[in-house]
Parts: C-alpha cells; sequence; structure tokens
C-alpha cells in the first residue's frame, strides 16, 4: 500500500482494505497466537470476577439473537454482548498484554470483537488473526499519533483509541472496502472515550469491553452505509484536536512496512503494567545482593509522574486497589515473591506483615524517566546503597522465550479452571489457530473439551 497525501484517517482505511494475509510477514502470526494464548488464558481466569456477572445479568435482560459465545460460560448472546462481556473479562484482572505506542492494552479489545464477529460470521483462523494484526498496526499508528500527551491528559488509551483499533480489525474481518472501512473509523472515532479517574474499579476492565463492542458496532453499521466524517484523527474538532495529538508522518509511513505484533510485551505479575518495572528492579537487587529482607531500612521507587498518577496508590484497602499500588506490588513481590493472581486479594493486601513493608517503600517522580521505567534505590540499616533499574516494554524476549513464558502462563490460570486435559487440549488447537477454517469450531471445542 502507498502512503498517500489524502490524511490519515484515508490513509489507514485504505491500508485496512488493501492489506492481505500474504503482506503480512510470517513471523507476526507468530506473534499473533502467542497473544492470543495470553488473552484466552487471562480471560479464563477472570470469567467469573464480580463485574463479569454483572454484564453476564445485563446481557441477560436485553436480550437478543444468539449470534456469539460468552468464553468459559457456553451461553451464546450478540456479537457485539459477546465482545463487551468478553473484552471485559479479560481485563477484569489486569493481567492482559499491553504496547508503548498503543497506550494500552491491545488484545483486550482486538479479540474479543473479532472472536465474536469471527464466530457469527464463520471466518477462518488466518482471517481472524490478520484482521487482528491490522486493527493492532491501526491502533499503534494512532497511538504514536496521539502520544503520552493524550495519555496524561486522563485519557485510558485502551478505551480510545482502542475503539478506533477494534473497527479497524473488524472491517478487515468484514472486508471492507476504502469508503467503508473510512465510516467504521469514524463512527469508532466519534465515540472515543474512557478516563483514567475510574481506574481501581469495575469499569476500567469495563472499557476494554466497550471498545470491543463499539468498535464492531461501529463496522457493522459501515458495511450497512452509515456514514461519518472522513477525517476522524486529523480533521478539525476531531480526535487529535479535542483529545491531544497530531499526525506523526514517521508512523504514517510505516503502514505496510513494519509490524506490531513483536512489539506487545504480556504480563507475568497480575497487576497494572505500570507496576512491572519496580518488582523487577527491586527483585533484581535483592537478589544481587543476596539481601534479607529485614536488612532493608527504605526502599525508593523512582518513576515518571505518568506512571506514578496511574500506579500510585500508597494505601490500598482491596486487592483491586493492590494492583495499582507501588508500594503494594513490590512489597508484595519481596514477601511472598508470588506476584500471580493469588496475589491480590483483600486479606493479601491488609495483612500486618505485607502492611509493614510497604512503610519502607517511598515513591518518587522523577522527571528524567517516562513511561513505565523504574529505578529502585535500596538502603540498607548499615548504610549500604544499591540501585537497579528495569523498563519492562522495551525488555521484550525473542519469540521462543516469549511463547515459554505464556505457555506456562496459560496452565497456570487454564488448568485450575478448566482441568489440565482440557487446558493442554485447548492449547495444542490454538497453537494452530492460523490453520483453522472456522473459528466457530475453536469455540465449540472451547466448550466441550
Amino acid at each position: 500500500m502507498k502512503v498517500s497525501e489524502v490524511g490519515l484517517t484515508r490513509n489507514l482505511a485504505r491500508f485496512i482494505a488493501e492489506t492481505w494475509p500474504e503482506d503480512i510477514p510470517a513471523e507476526m502470526y507468530e506473534h499473533a497466537k502467542v497473544a492470543w494464548l495470553d488473552w484466552f488464558a487471562v480471560l479464563m481466569a477472570g470469567k467469573e470476577e464480580p463485574l463479569v456477572e454483572k454484564l453476564v445479568h445485563f446481557a441477560r435482560l436485553m436480550g437478543g439473537f444468539p449470534q456469539a459465545t460468552i468464553l468459559g460460560r457456553g451461553m451464546k448472546v450478540s456479537a457485539c454482548q459477546a465482545a463487551l462481556i468478553n473484552g471485559s473479562a479479560s481485563h477484569a484482572l489486569d493481567y492482559d498484554d499491553s504496547m508503548a505506542d498503543f497506550l494500552g492494552h491491545p488484545s483486550v479489545i482486538l479479540f474479543p470483537a473479532l472472536t465474536a464477529l469471527a464466530e457469527w460470521k464463520e471466518k477462518s483462523g488466518c482471517e481472524l488473526l490478520t484482521a487482528y494484526l491490522i486493527g493492532l498496526k491501526i491502533g499503534a499508528t494512532i497511538g504514536a499519533c496521539a502520544g503520552l500527551e493524550h495519555y496524561a491528559a486522563g485519557w485510558h488509551g485502551t478505551s480510545t483509541i482502542g475503539r478506533l483499533a477494534a473497527a479497524a480489525g473488524c472491517a478487515r474481518l468484514l472486508v471492507l472496502d476504502e469508503p467503508h472501512a473510512l465510516w467504521a473509523l469514524g463512527i469508532a472515532g466519534t465515540q472515543a472515550s474512557g478516563l483514567k479517574r475510574v481506574f481501581g474499579t469495575m469499569t476500567k476492565p469495563y472499557h476494554a469491553g466497550k471498545a470491543a463492542q463499539v468498535g464492531l458496532e461501529s463496522a457493522l453499521l459501515a458495511e450497512n452505509g452509515f456514514t461519518s466524517a472522513e477525517d476522524i484523527l486529523e480533521g478539525q474538532h476531531g480526535f487529535f484536536d479535542l483529545l491531544k495529538g497530531a499526525v506523526n508522518q514517521e508512523a504514517l509511513a510505516s503502514l505496510g512496512k513494519t509490524w506490531e505484533a513483536d512489539k506487545l510485551v504480556q504480563k507475568y505479575h497480575a497487576s497494572c503494567h505500570a507496576t512491572h518495572s519496580p518488582i523487577e528492579a527491586a527483585l533484581d537487587v535483592v537478589a544481587r545482593e543476596g539481601l534479607d529482607l529485614n536488612e532493608i531500612e527504605s526502599l525508593t521507587v523512582h518513576a515518571s509522574r505518568m506512571a506514578i498518577d496511574i500506579a500510585g496508590n500508597p494505601d490500598p484497602k482491596t486487592g483491586l486497589e493492590g494492583k495499582f499500588s507501588y508500594a503494594y506490588c513490590v512489597a508484595n513481590a519481596l514477601l511472598r515473591g508470588n506476584t500471580g493472581i493469588q496475589a491480590f486479594t483483600d486479606e493479601m493486601v491488609r495483612d500486618p506483615e505485607v502492611q509493614s513493608i510497604m512503610k519502607k517503600i517511598a515513591v518518587v517522580p522523577d522527571p528524567q524517566i517516562s513511561a513505565l521505567e523504574a529505578r529502585v534505590e535500596v538502603k540498607t540499616r548499615d548504610g549500604r546503597v544499591f540501585e537497579g533499574q528495569s523498563d519492562v516494554l522495551n525488555e521484550i524476549p525473542e519469540i521462543s522465550k516469549k511463547r515459554s513464558k505464556v505457555e506456562s502462563k496459560f496452565m497456570d490460570l487454564c488448568a485450575p479452571v478448566l482441568g489440565e486435559r482440557k487446558a493442554v487440549t485447548l492449547m495444542s488447537t490454538f497453537r494452530s489457530l492460523d490453520e483453522v477454517p472456522n473459528v466457530r469450531s475453536v469455540i465449540r471445542q472451547v466448550n466441550l473439551v
């Protein structure tokens, strides 16, 4: 696809309409399948959360045609309701992947929307993954244009940019031409919303589900000729004008040349991604220096102001609040070593032993640090000072190591819910998702194995 001077939104629509599987490197499909494994695992782990029960109850109240499945429950609802519920469930534990340029969590938006649509319309696994990779690239391109200014202003990129990415992916899965893909972006873009103020509540994961739902809805409306603005991103009173950002020519020029799936960062701690760098840095210092916790007098986390605004809760009272607390996440990692979903219960957060370690931890904004990078400074009782640093968004393992780590995570999360035999069988199927002729058969296997 050739980038033209017609405007960013139209260039993105053209990219959606004119990109085919043979245009995408085979390695990207391998990354996409790993992303699917990770997404499905966190969905299974989160499917019984209270917020999911409330959304299922709401779906029952609303009714609708049984088009797509609420995964892990076998209940069929409308495709848009399935996208909403599966998206919210997979972000409920905040254990899903992130991407720096996307300014949020891509897979919990894209896969729920695309899977619901693919099941309903009987699309192939290859078509689903192609749509995922195109939606991911669109989201990353818009995110690179919006920049950290967008996120720092209080917008939740998972929700705002996610709507556009999901619309792009669904437009591709429906094989919309350029004009109709353009309308899909416009319909989704005018609905872009989602405030970081709701972090730590049920509404944060709802953002992911809502982005999936709106993206799917936007593509379906556009398919039927529902019109919208054709410059929703760059136009006057458009996305960038009001929600921050500007056209980034470098990002625009990358369309069709580079792909983003290798930049996905999966989580190995069940907390906000902003907490991962300080966890890694603190664990590294303690292990490297052979420190006993009783030797530590204080631990200072140096982080960006943006990250502290997200995860700087100094006094969490619940497991959900603990996911957004540097103090709890670092103290828990040092004390227990278990940073999985079992660590984020109300009882774990209120435990007096972890609370005493939290009192030693200070969080300081550092203007030299950006995004989710962190530096920790550990001071011992005898006056020694040690430092460690981590930037998890840029410390991404290569594909074979990433696949191994995600498969271990998959078994950890799925085996307790589905049983080990079923989890192993599904993992085997998912490894060849790109060869599946009909996604509906995969969904049937989830329910029957």
